[in-house]
C-alpha cells in the first residue's frame, strides 16, 4: 500500500468517528438532561411525602392540650358547663331567696298576731306546726258576718266536714277555710259568733282585717299573705261563698300547671271603668285609666281565681306598697302588671248555674265552678245551691278517686 492510499484510509476513518462522537455527545446530553429532571423531580414528592409523614408522626406524639382544633372544642365545652352550673346555682339561690322571703312572711305574720294580741284559732295552731308539708291548694272561701247561712249552706254540699276535711288535707293535700276578719269593734259580740261558730266546725280562718264592703282588696292582700305563711301549697284560690264549687275537678284542672311558675288562672274579663258615682263597682280612680268610657286590663273575674306560690309570696311581700283599687278583682290584677305572669283563661271557671253546667256534666265537661252572673253568684244561693250540687256535682267519689 502507498503512502497515498493510507492518507485517504486515515481521513476517512477520522471524518466517521467525529460525526460517532457527535452523536454520542448529543445522545449523552439528551440523557443527562433526561436523568437531572427525574433526579431534580423525585427527591420534591420525596420531601413532601417524608415532611408530611413527620408532621403526621408528630400530632401523633403531641398531646391532646396541644392540639388547637381540640383545644378550641375543649375550651367551647368549658364555657358551657361553667354556664349550665351559673345557672344552675342561680335557680337554687332563686329557691332559697323565695324560701327565705316565705319564712320572713310568715315571721311577719306570726309577729304582728302577737302584737295586735288576736287569739290564734286551734286551726291556725294545727296549719302552722304542719307548715312544712307541701300542699296542692288552699281554698279561701270569702264570707262576712252576716253570711252564716251561706257558710251552712255550702259545708252541706261541695266541702267536706269534720273528718273528712282533714283527710283532705292529709290524703289529697287540698285545704279549705272560711275566711273572715274582725268587726270594727274588737270583741263584740259579732267577733264572739265567729268564734263560737270556729269552736263547732274548726273551719274558718281569721284574719288580721277589719271587715267592709269597701276592704275586699284589703281583704284579699291580707289572705293570700297568711294563707302562704300557714301553708305551703302550689296554688291558693279565692272563691266567693255564693258560689258552687267541684274540688276534684279543680284540683285536676290546677294540677295541669305545677310545672309553670307564675301562674294565675280564671275567666278573664275586661269590663268598662265605670265612672258615675252612686253605681255599683264605681271606680274612684277611674282616671288612671285613660279616657272616660275605657276598659280595665284583662283581669280573672272575682268569684273564684287561683294564683301560684310564686304570685302569693309576692303579695305577702309586698302587700305594703300594692295598691288598693275599690274592686277586688282589678287591685289582683293590677299587682301583677310588670311582672312575667302567665295569664290562663280557663271558661270552667265561670260556668252557669243549670241548665248550663248540668249540660256540660252530661258531655263530659264537669264546671270547676257554677254562679249567675246577674247575681254574681248563685242567685238566693242558700236556697239554690243544693240543687245545683245535685244537678252538676261531680259526686263524692271522684274526689277521693282522684289522685292530682
Amino acid at each position: 500500500m502507498t503512502w497515498k492510499n493510507r492518507g485517504v484510509e486515515s481521513a476517512s476513518k477520522n471524518a466517521v468517528s467525529k460525526k460517532w462522537t457527535l452523536l454520542l455527545c448529543i445522545g449523552c446530553f439528551c440523557a443527562g438532561v433526561l436523568f437531572s429532571d427525574r433526579i431534580g423531580d423525585e427527591p420534591e414528592v420525596k420531601n413532601i411525602s417524608r415532611t408530611t409523614r413527620m408532621e403526621d408522626e408528630k400530632l401523633k406524639l403531641m398531646p391532646e392540650d396541644c392540639n388547637p382544633q381540640i383545644d378550641e372544642k375543649r375550651e367551647y365545652k368549658d364555657i358551657v358547663g361553667e354556664v349550665s352550673k351559673t345557672h344552675d346555682a342561680i335557680h337554687t339561690l332563686d329557691k332559697t331567696i323565695s324560701n327565705l322571703e316565705m319564712e320572713l312572711a310568715a315571721a311577719r305574720a306570726a309577729q304582728d298576731s302577737l302584737l295586735n294580741g288576736s287569739p290564734v284559732s286551734e286551726t291556725v295552731k294545727i296549719a302552722e306546726s304542719g307548715r312544712k308539708r307541701k300542699y296542692l291548694m288552699v281554698v279561701g272561701i270569702n264570707t262576712a258576718f252576716s253570711s252564716r247561712k251561706r257558710r251552712d249552706s255550702v259545708r252541706a254540699t261541695w266541702m267536706p266536714q269534720g273528718d273528712k276535711r282533714k283527710k283532705l288535707e292529709a290524703e289529697k293535700g287540698i285545704v279549705i277555710r272560711f275566711v273572715i276578719g274582725h268587726s270594727a269593734t274588737s270583741g263584740g259580740i259579732l267577733d264572739r259568733a265567729i268564734e263560737a261558730e270556729e269552736k263547732k266546725h274548726g273551719d274558718l280562718l281569721r284574719l288580721e282585717h277589719v271587715e267592709g264592703y269597701l276592704e275586699l282588696s284589703a281583704k284579699t292582700k291580707t289572705f293570700f299573705a297568711t294563707a302562704v305563711a300557714l301553708w305551703d301549697a302550689d296554688f291558693y284560690i279565692k272563691v266567693d261563698d255564693d258560689v258552687h264549687v267541684n274540688i276534684a275537678t279543680l284540683g285536676a284542672t290546677l294540677a295541669r300547671h305545677l310545672s309553670k311558675r307564675m301562674v294565675y288562672i280564671g275567666c278573664m274579663k275586661s269590663g268598662p271603668v265605670l265612672a258615675q258615682k252612686g253605681v255599683k263597682y264605681y271606680e274612684p280612680e277611674y282616671w288612671k285609666f285613660g279616657e272616660v268610657g275605657n276598659k280595665y286590663f284583662r283581669h280573672a273575674t272575682g268569684q273564684l281565681y287561683a294564683i301560684s306560690n310564686d304570685l302569693a309570696t309576692y303579695i305577702s311581700i309586698n302587700q305594703h306598697v300594692l295598691h288598693k283599687y275599690t274592686n277586688e278583682d282589678v287591685s289582683l290584677g293590677s299587682w301583677f302588671i310588670g311582672l312575667d305572669v302567665e295569664h290562663i283563661d280557663d271558661r270552667r271557671l265561670c260556668c252557669g248555674t243549670p241548665p248550663d253546667c248540668e249540660w256540660k256534666a252530661q258531655a263530659g265537661n264537669i264546671c270547676v265552678a257554677s254562679f249567675d252572673w246577674s247575681c254574681s253568684g248563685i242567685c238566693r244561693s242558700v236556697e239554690r245551691i243544693k240543687e245545683v250540687h245535685q244537678r252538676c256535682g261531680e259526686g263524692e267519689h271522684v274526689l277521693w278517686n282522684t289522685a292530682f
